[in-house]
Order: C-alpha cells, then sequence, then structure tokens
C-alpha cells in the first residue's frame, strides 16, 4: 500500500532546498540581464554567431530561473547554479569578444610585455605615443602625465606570452578576462554549494567585474590570485601545521601582490588575524611561527617574480612599483576630495588628505588587531575605507575586490574568531569605556587630518580677463589675472574642466612659471590642440591650478559663452 501524500512529503522534506537558496539562485540569474542586451545590440550589427550565443544564453536564463524555482531536490537546484555559472561565463566570454579594446592601464601592460620580450626597461620608461585617439592620462600636480608603467610586474610576465594573439591591447585584455572567468570558477567551486550563486553573482553578475576584466585591469588578475587566499583565511596554519594547502594559499598571496598594488593594504590584516586565531589556538610561540612560515612563502614567490626586475632595474623597479603611491596624481574619485574639489574652490592642504588616508589605514589595521573577535569576519573590507579619505578615491578600488567580502562573509563567520587572542587590557566585561577611548584614539588623526584638508583655502585668485576663439563655439586663448595669497611661491598649472573628472593641461603662452607669495601676473593660456569646445549652456566650467609643492588646488566658475 502506498503512503499517503503527506507522508511522502514528510520523507522527501530533507532533501528539498531551502527557500533562501532557491531565492539566490534567481537573483544570480537576474544579476545576468545587465548590461547583456547592449552587447547583444552590438554583435548584431557585426557579430552575427556572438549574437545567436547571447540569444541562446536568454533562454537558458528563462529556463533556470522556471527550474530555481521548482525543482524539488538540493541536488537539481545544485545542477541549476552550475547552469548560471556557465552562462555567465558564456555572456562574459561574448561580451569579451565584442569588445576588448582596453584601457590605458591595458595599453601600458601590453607595452610592458614587449619590451621585456625585447630586452629592453620596463620601469621609469615613457611611452607618450600609446595616449592617443582618446586614451585616459592620469595628470599630476607637477604639470605632467603619468606615461610609464606603475605596477608589479606579474600582469606583464603573463602577457608577453600571449603577444601573438593580436594587436593593441588584445593579450593584455584577455589575461584579465581570463583571469576574472578563472577566479569566479575557483570561488564558485570552494563556496558551500547552498552559496555557490552568490558567487557567479558577483563576479561575473551586473556587468561591474567584467567590464573591468574587458579594460585589462592588472587588479583582476590581483583579484583572481587572493581568491583561494580568503576563503576560509582564518584556518591557515590551524594546529601549527601549514601544509601543502597552506603553503599554496601563502604563495597566491605573495602572487597577488606581485601582480598589483591592491593587496598590500590587504595582507596585513590577514597576516593579523592568522596570527591572533592561531595565538588564540596554539599560544604566541607557535603562532609566531605559523606566521613566519605564511610570510616566508609568500615573500619567496613575491621575490622570484620580480628577480628579474630587481637585478636588471632596481632604482627603477623601485620607483615604478611605488608610483600609484608617489605620483602625485591630481585628485580624483567618489570620496571626501570631493569637497575641495566640487563643492568649495580647492584648497591650499591637499597633502593632509593623503596623511589621513594613511592614517585611518593605520588606525583600523590597530583596531582589528585589538578587537579582532569582533572585527575579524570584516578583513576583507577594513582596508578599503582608508581609501575614501585618499587623494584618488574612485570606486574602483572598492567594488573590484568584492567578491573577496562574499568569500569571507561565507567562509570566516564570527564564530572562526570566538578564540582569537586580544590585548588583554581590552578583553572583557567592564572594558567598554577602554574600548571607546581606544577607537577613538585611533581614529581621531585621521578625522582630524581629514577636516584640515577639506578647510583650506585656495592659494590662488583666478579671473578671466578676456577670451580669444577660434570660432563661436571653441575658445583658442584666454588670458587670466592670477593673485598668490599664500605666503610662499607657487608654480601653478592650469586646466579647464567640464562636469565632473580631469582634462589635459592647458600650455602657459605667456606669465611667470612662479608666482612669488601675495604678487598678481597674468597669464596667457592655450588649450590642448589649440581649440577647447564649448560644452551646453548648463555645463559648470571651471578654471583649476594645481601647484606640486605644496600641493595646493585653486578652482574658479568661469562663464565663457558670456564673456569676450
Amino acid at each position: 500500500m502506498a503512503p499517503p501524500r503527506q507522508a511522502r512529503s514528510a520523507v522527501s522534506a530533507p532533501d528539498s532546498p531551502a527557500q533562501w537558496h532557491r531565492v539566490l539562485t534567481l537573483l544570480a540569474d537576474i544579476s545576468l540581464f545587465i548590461g547583456t542586451r547592449g552587447v547583444w545590440t552590438t554583435a548584431a550589427d557585426h557579430r552575427l554567431l556572438v549574437a545567436a550565443v547571447i540569444s541562446v544564453c536568454y533562454v537558458s536564463i528563462l529556463v533556470c530561473a522556471v527550474l530555481a524555482l521548482v525543482v524539488r531536490r538540493a541536488r537539481s537546484l545544485a545542477w541549476v547554479d552550475a547552469c548560471v555559472l556557465v552562462t555567465a561565463v558564456t555572456l562574459t566570454l561574448s561580451a569579451y569578444a565584442v569588445a576588448h579594446g582596453g584601457s590605458d592601464e591595458a595599453l601600458l601592460t601590453t607595452q610592458a610585455a614587449k619590451e621585456l620580450v625585447a630586452g629592453h626597461p620596463v620601469y621609469g620608461q615613457p611611452w607618450p605615443w600609446l595616449f592617443r585617439h582618446g586614451v585616459a592620462l592620469t595628470p599630476t600636480v607637477t604639470g605632467g602625465y603619468d606615461l610609464t608603467y606603475g605596477y608589479p610586474p606579474l600582469a606583464p610576465l603573463l602577457t608577453a606570452p600571449l603577444l601573438w594573439v593580436g594587436h593593441g591591447a588584445l593579450a593584455a585584455t584577455l589575461v584579465s578576462t581570463g583571469a576574472l572567468v578563472v577566479g569566479a570558477v575557483v570561488l564558485w567551486w570552494m563556496l558551500p554549494v547552498p552559496w555557490r550563486s552568490a558567487a557567479t553573482m558577483v563576479c561575473l553578475g551586473f556587468g561591474l567585474l567584467p567590464s573591468y576584466g574587458r579594460l585589462g585591469y592588472p587588479a583582476i588578475v590581483a583579484l583572481a590570485l587572493l581568491i583561494p587566499v580568503v576563503v576560509r583565511w582564518p584556518r591557515i596554519g590551524r594546529g601549527g601545521r601549514l601544509g601543502a594547502a597552506g603553503v599554496a594559499r601563502a604563495a597566491c598571496l605573495g602572487a597577488a601582490c606581485a601582480a598589483q598594488q591592491l593587496p598590500w593594504f590587504l595582507a596585513p590584516f590577514l597576516l593579523a588575524g592568522i596570527y591572533a586565531v592561531r595565538r588564540g589556538e596554539l599560544g604566541s610561540r607557535a603562532a609566531t611561527l605559523v606566521l613566519l612560515k605564511v610570510v616566508g612563502a609568500a615573500a619567496t614567490v613575491w621575490l622570484l617574480i620580480n628577480t628579474y626586475f630587481v637585478v636588471s632595474e632596481p632604482g627603477d623597479w623601485v620607483r615604478g612599483i611605488a608610483l600609484p603611491l608617489t605620483q602625485g596624481a591630481v585628485l580624483h574619485g567618489q570620496g571626501l576630495v570631493d569637497v575641495s574639489l566640487y563643492f568649495t574652490d580647492g584648497s591650499d592642504r591637499l597633502d593632509w588628505y593623503s596623511h589621513a588616508s594613511l592614517l585611518l589605514a593605520v588606525g583600523l589595521l590597530a583596531l582589528f588587531v585589538l578587537f579582532v573577535r569582533r572585527l575579524g569576519p570584516a578583513a576583507t573590507v577594513l582596508p578599503w575605507c582608508a581609501f575614501y579619505l585618499a587623494t584618488r578615491s574612485q570606486d574602483g578600488y572598492y567594488l573590484i575586490l568584492t567578491p573577496l567580502w562574499l568569500a569571507a562573509a561565507v567562509t570566516a563567520p564570527a564564530s572562526e574568531f570566538a578564540g582569537a587572542w586580544q590585548p588583554h587590557a581590552l578583553s572583557g566585561a567592564g572594558r567598554r569605556p577602554a574600548r571607546i577611548a581606544a577607537t577613538v584614539l585611533l581614529l581621531a588623526p585621521a578625522l582630524g587630518s581629514t577636516v584640515w584638508a577639506a578647510t583650506g583655502t585656495p592659494p590662488l585668485r583666478m579671473q578671466v580677463t578676456s577670451v580669444r576663439r577660434a570660432s563661436a563655439d571653441t575658445v583658442s586663448l584666454l588670458d587670466v589675472r592670477v593673485s598668490n595669497a599664500g605666503g610662499g611661491a607657487l608654480s601653478p598649472h592650469f586646466m579647464l574642466t567640464t562636469g565632473q573628472g580631469t582634462h589635459p593641461y592647458w600650455s602657459i603662452v605667456r606669465g611667470p612659471a612662479s608666482l612669488p607669495a601675495h604678487a598678481t601676473a597674468s597669464y596667457e593660456l592655450r588649450p590642448p590642440g589649440g581649440e577647447f569646445p564649448l560644452p551646453g549652456p548648463r555645463v559648470r566650467i571651471r578654471l583649476r591650478a594645481f601647484t606640486a609643492v605644496p600641493q595646493t588646488l585653486s578652482s574658479a566658475d568661469v562663464r565663457l559663452r558670456m564673456e569676450g
């Protein structure tokens, strides 16, 4: 006699997937819609085969959505998760086939690979011809541009064997896109089964990271290498043994640090967390040995990747890999520098934004050590908070490594840090006032530096006195009266900006290179290319002057359509 329907449901219930698992799979599936239509539209114009593949992916998305909601077994839903991943990889590769021109970073990486193959120096070599035809430039406060390769060498080393695949930045974009796909698959595989679709969503969904892959960012290579490091990272060295898996993860950390500078900011948090967890388990001596093994393996791999450059061009190599920290690039991003860039007329204390960023990074690391039991799960997020105060605070610094946030959230929960070592003076009941005081003491310097930078005054007063036009809608020369209200001589470099972001510098046709304190002078400025096209009447136009020593910004709104 067959059991009644209710009994059969009760028997099969343990294998039924959780509703949140279904929803997560569905959300990952939905995320694949974002940006897909634009890729299909482009492909339909000249890549019909790619457009056909994308059309099949639409079918897959729809079928996976239905199956995510109706399958009865957890194993079946796991297969749906795999289908969503395959669809996401296919869409990522389809988008790459349609658009893979790369960015300035991809062009620099490709050129570095070419110079490496030819036996020429890689670092400290300007390549101005790469920045033609609308390629983005990075202006510096010295009045020039960053035209050299300023990243660790792993990306060029990986790009060099692929130079044969095509012209332009194709090889570099192929490396970064391939690294993203591999990283997504690795994260998907390493996560617990119900969470795997989240890996698909954060790595390949929404169209965010695949676009960075197609632009050829070396940070994508670093991301792929950091994924196996971050998954279950508090368990590294458990029992005092690193093992083959631990050595491999430490090696990945070293390789990630040899790919891009962002891992440099994450590594101290991971190492401090590993030490705290192992010390709580094994004691200080054994924990120190584990930490030394991890650092030794990571450092060995990092040095092996950099050895050729250390030997062949040591000085340029050091300056090159430190370039993003020392180049003095002009303000840019979505952080607090916008106060001086958009909401006021500038500041004579821009250096203090950099000081604030460094102080916040150090303060957050100290807080992490002091309160690792509470802050341990946030180890992969805390380092990026410091970039919000930096002079370069674009959102790419945050979102490129967001898959690591997911990896830690799923595999490094608070329970992993329950027994971690913390300084005794701030642990236990009745210590709340001491914890609050320590937090304020560690974060106050960064806050004070930020306020000091944001409340600075622009040292130069600028007024456009005449405008010369090449036509009704283009400007060929500007005459500007500039007064130095500061206490020291300044060497200004001028640009005109419209909306957000920066533009190329204007050349000084007439006027002093250095303006003494409390002096006034007239400058004649010529736009790059000889002409500046005027934007629409509602677009904000600002005349900006940057100086390097000290680092300052002075801005003034101008209305060129009403002058002259």
